[in-house]
């Protein structure tokens, strides 16, 4: 029999978020990438749209402003319907996902910047 690996879902990363969808934004996601659900991004000061966070950028993408809902394929076009947990929430730390290469100072300060924002990263038990 087959071994079925089920993945995370927006109940594993999203804990509390406030009534009424006022923790969620709807945001463009910019072309080029393919954003899992968890994704820590930041928008980049000259479009406006959502990147992935990287932190050593100089264009917006170093602060990290929220975290994606839902995975967004974005490999080919801006994709305009993305859902952004921008505010008043608690995160699952170990459903969030970051970019390869992001160092432990690095991801501290971003949770920093997003607790800043009101989204709390806490540590599932």
């Amino acid at each position: 029999m087959p071994v079925i690996t089920e993945g995370l879902n927006l109940g594993d990363l999203l804990k509390y978020e406030a009534p009424n969808l006022y923790s969620r934004d709807q945001v463009t996601v910019a072309a080029g990438q393919n954003l899992a659900l968890g994704t820590v991004v930041g928008f980049e000061t000259a479009t406006a749209k959502v990147k992935v966070i990287d932190p050593s950028a100089s264009d917006g993408t170093e602060v990290a402003v929220g975290v994606l809902a839902a995975p967004v394929d974005a490999t080919l076009i801006d994709r305009p319907d993305g859902v952004l947990i921008a505010r008043h929430a608690v995160l699952a730390d170990h459903a969030l996902t970051w970019p390869a290469g992001i160092t432990a100072p690095q991801k501290t300060a971003a949770i920093a910047q997003l607790k800043a924002a009101g989204v709390l990263v806490r540590h599932a038990i």
